[in-house]
C-alpha cells in the first residue's frame, strides 16, 4: 500500500530528525524507528496519533538503548518541527496532557509488543564487514569512493521502511553494502576466482535473491522521498 508507505515515510523522518535534536545515537534512533513500524504491524493506524506514537517510541527507544530523554525535551523538540518558529510550549495543562499521553501510549506499546522492544541492528556487523572490507579492496578505490558513508546512509534510510523488520540484521548490512559498491561501480578483488561471492563470506545464509528483494525495498524508499516534499 504506497499510500501507508508513504505516511510511515514521514513519520520516521519526524523521528529521525527530532532523534539528531535530541543528542540521540545511531542505534536508539534505529530503535525508535523500529518500535514504530513494529506498533504499526499490529495496531491498526486509524485508532492512534501518529505522531503521538512516534513521540513514545523515541521516549521508549532512550530506555531500552540506556540514553535516558526526558519526555520534556522530547515534547520541545517536537513542537519546534512543527512550528519552527514558535516559543518553547509553556508548563501548562496542555504540555502535562500530552507528557500524560506520551506515557500512557508507552505502556500500551509495550503492551503490545509484549515488552520485546529490544533488537538486533545491522549496525554492529556492517561496521565489521566495511572493515574487512577495507582490507580487501586497495586503498585507492577506498579513498576515492564513499563506499562507507554511503552504506551508512543506506542503512539509516532502510529504518523509513519496515526493512527491520523483514530481513535479518546480517543481510541488511550486506545489502547496503553491496548496493553501496554497486552505486560506485567498485568490484571487490578476486571475485572472479573466489569459491564463492564475497557477500556469502560475510553471511553463509544470504542470497542473491535476498539482496535483490532488500534492494528494491531501498529503491521504493528513494522513490517516495523524490514525491514527498
Amino acid at each position: 500500500q504506497p499510500q501507508l508507505a508513504r505516511v510511515h515515510f514521514r513519520v520516521t523522518r519526524f523521528i529521525m530528525e527530532a532523534g539528531v535534536k535530541l543528542g540521540m545515537q545511531s542505534i536508539p534512533i534505529a530503535t525508535a524507528c523500529t518500535i514504530y513500524h513494529k506498533f504499526f504491524c499490529e495496531i491498526n493506524l486509524e485508532a492512534y496519533d501518529l505522531y503521538l506514537v512516534a513521540m513514545s517510541s523515541i521516549y521508549l527507544a532512550g530506555k531500552v538503548e540506556e540514553q535516558h530523554l526526558r519526555t520534556r525535551d522530547i515534547i520541545n523538540v517536537s513542537h519546534r518541527y512543527f512550528n519552527p518558529s514558535s516559543e518553547p510550549l509553556e508548563l501548562d495543562s496542555r504540555f502535562w496532557e500530552l507528557r500524560d499521553s506520551i506515557v500512557q501510549c508507552e505502556l500500551l506499546m509495550l503492551r503490545v509488543l509484549r515488552f520485546q522492544v529490544s533488537f538486533q541492528h545491522p549496525h554492529k556487523y556492517l561496521l565489521h564487514y566495511l572493515i574487512s572490507l577495507k582490507n580487501w579492496l586497495n586503498r585507492y578505490s577506498w579513498q576515492r569512493t564513499p563506499i562507507s558513508v554511503t552504506a551508512w546512509a543506506l542503512l539509516r534510510d532502510s529504518y523509513h521502511g519496515g526493512l527491520c523488520l523483514r530481513f535479518q540484521a546480517q543481510h541488511l548490512a550486506v545489502a547496503v553494502l553491496y548496493l553501496a559498491l554497486q552505486v560506485y561501480g567498485v568490484e571487490v578483488p578476486a571475485e572472479g576466482e573466489a569459491q564463492k561471492p564475497w557477500w556469502q563470506v560475510f553471511s553463509d545464509d544470504l542470497t542473491k535473491p535476498i539482496i535483490d528483494n532488500i534492494v528494491s525495498d531501498l529503491i521504493q524508499i528513494y522513490a517516495m522521498d523524490t514525491e514527498i516534499p
